[in-house]
């Protein structure tokens, strides 16, 4: 959606979300009685809910999920999730009340498009359609993210008169299995309507393809994997000679930056723009970034070692370290701190020179250190920054960091660390969805752009969308098949293809491409914050969050507290429970 657009999500902001002053006007304002009378004014009433998405805790820090999973980290409660990684989170937590709030909140957007949109009859039919498709897909992938994790919920549809009954919402909770019948049915309306694209001033909003993709995300989630194979290879093989287009970016690292923003990858994002007088990104920069990001990031969103050591060596081989340097897990696993904080000095810390502008002295094993990076899947350079390596950073000034573990290591002196809150850890820092020094003057001084990064969001890619077929074919048996589309994701990146004649490379039965699946979706999808709910739906969340988190060398930076059953749902706010007597707890709470 183009710049100019701006002044309309606004306006479109401003009008979804004034339920009470609506129906009061006078003649020389806005109102719901005088605004839904044009096709100009549908398409800008769909922008408001567009925008919505980026409200916090619906949208606008999912990418934080991973947090919450094996593969990143929280440090600080800036992003409101400390609790909820560390399984000690109630239903008067913040971010579980938020997330239910904010994401109530669009729902409400789109149903007050869908019902005046619908009743009105100065719009063009055609119009009138596509916008009340769009909304339909915008309240399903709502009540699916709601369902992801309170389960069953409350529906409110657009039959709800909103400027009476805002205050007095007292519906019990549906079954899930009724909700999800309620987004199935949202989503198939919105098939038979959306268009398979949209013009270029008009690129970003739901196509039919994204409407396939989320209805088989729900099929998969419910375990129909009949269902969701279809939904998926309609858009995957183009069945109907629909003429989606949908291909896979040719590279990684430009997907998660404006060069990869009209890919055809990307089958549905949330886009972000800055400019003057205009902050409609998301807060990459400040919760992602590091404090040489531009306008200083605080990187509270961290990928875990298990994340980085995930990454296979180019051949294909799993990593390990001791393949390395030998003797090395034997000190990380160690409970002997001296033992652990030596292997710390020895292999990651350098030297500075006296005036601290300068490695004087590079850790004892670097050049090995380095070899042992450059041998791993390209995909983890462009995810992660790596000990050592160049971050062109953007504050103080433009300039090419380097991530250094030293004493006096500053960034005024052109070395990148982690934040003092993370400090004296040693720790990995994420590249992807990170600015690199201005973004060209698309950044600037003296504007909140760490809030408001540009980059585009992916809530469904092509690459999701080809391992989530991947696991569909190998429940039904098809395990050729799988495999097929988990090698279309790996060639892209250059890493070796499955079952290519090496023994490591072997996968042909389902645990073994179950495993492959399980890999790929981790360092293919890191950061987009699926991780959390694939753990959750393959029952693996109490197996896999249990014990310490550690940093690279071993060092303990915080503990879990145990995983127990009730966490697989999160609790219903006490403070809806409170507003409506009709809501039930969920088990455990």
């Amino acid at each position: 959606m183009k710049k100019s657009q701006y002044a309309i999500i606004l306006l479109a902001i401003f009008l979804l979300n004034s339920c009470y002053d609506l129906d009061r006007y006078p003649q020389d304002r806005l109102s719901s009685e005088t605004f839904y009378k044009t096709d100009e004014q549908a398409k800008e009433s769909i922008m408001g809910v567009y925008s919505a998405l980026k409200f916090g805790y619906a949208f606008g820090i999912y990418w934080a999920n991973d947090v919450a999973s094996d593969i990143a980290f929280g440090y600080d409660d800036n992003v409101g999730m400390q609790s909820i990684i560390q399984n000690s989170f109630t239903s008067h937590t913040g971010h579980v009340i938020a997330r239910w709030t904010h994401t109530y909140d669009c729902i409400r957007r789109a149903n007050t498009v869908i019902g005046k949109i619908s009743a009105s009859t100065s719009i063009s039919s055609d119009v009138r359609k596509q916008v009340v498709a769009e909304a339909k897909f915008l309240r399903a992938l709502l009540y699916f993210h709601l369902t992801n994790y309170f389960g069953g919920v409350p529906i409110y549809d657009e039959k709800v008169d909103y400027d009476k009954d805002y205050m007095n919402l007292q519906s019990a909770r549906s079954s899930l299995d009724d909700v999800r019948k309620f987004i199935i049915s949202d989503l198939t309306d919105a098939i038979a309507d959306l268009p398979v694209k949209w013009d270029t001033d008009d690129y970003g909003r739901a196509t039919k393809g994204a409407a396939y993709a989320l209805r088989g995300k729900v099929y998969l989630y419910e375990k129909d994997y009949k269902k969701a194979a279809v939904d998926f290879e309609e858009i995957v093989k183009d069945l109907h000679n629909m003429g989606y287009g949908y291909s896979l970016y040719p590279n990684y690292a430009d997907l998660f930056k404006p060069k990869g923003h009209d890919s055809d990858e990307m089958i549905f994002s949330i886009h972000n723009y800055v400019d003057t007088g205009f902050n409609l990104g998301m807060p990459f920069g400040k919760y992602v970034g590091n404090p040489t990001t531009f306008g200083a990031g605080w990187n509270n969103v961290l990928p875990s070692v298990a994340l980085a050591d995930s990454y296979e060596l180019k051949n294909g081989k799993k990593f390990n370290w001791d393949d390395f340097f030998p003797g090395y897990n034997e000190g990380v696993v160690s409970n002997d701190t001296v033992r652990r904080l030596q292997i710390g000095r020895e292999f990651n810390t350098a030297k500075l020179t006296i005036d601290k502008k300068a490695i004087e002295k590079y850790p004892i094993f670097y050049e090995k250190l380095k070899e042992m990076y450059d041998q791993r899947d390209p995909r983890m350079a462009e995810t992660l920054i790596l000990p050592y390596s160049i971050y062109k950073g953007g504050f103080p000034t433009v300039r090419d960091y380097t991530l250094v573990y030293a004493e006096g290591a500053n960034r005024n002196n052109g070395f990148c660390t982690v934040n003092r809150y993370a400090y004296p850890y040693f720790l990995y820092l994420f590249r992807k969805f990170v600015s690199e020094g201005d973004m060209d003057g698309m950044l600037q001084v003296g504007r909140d752009d760490r809030d408001n990064t540009p980059i585009n969001f992916p809530v469904i890619r092509y690459a999701d969308v080809l391992l989530m077929l991947a696991e569909c074919d190998n429940e039904l048996g098809k395990f050729d098949e799988a495999v097929s589309y988990i090698n279309m994701v790996r060639v892209r990146s250059c890493m070796p293809i499955i079952n290519n004649g090496d023994s490591w490379m072997e996968a042909r039965d389902k645990s073994a491409v179950f495993e492959r699946i399980k890999h790929e979706r981790a360092v293919e999808l890191a950061l987009e914050g699926h991780r959390y709910l694939d753990l959750r739906r393959w029952g693996l969340l109490k197996s896999t969050l249990t014990g310490p988190v550690k940093d690279i060398i071993g060092n303990v930076i915080y503990d879990r507290q145990p995983f127990t059953d009730n966490l697989l749902l999160w609790p219903i706010p006490q403070n809806a429970i409170n507003a409506n007597p009709n809501l039930i707890q969920n088990p455990g709470w």
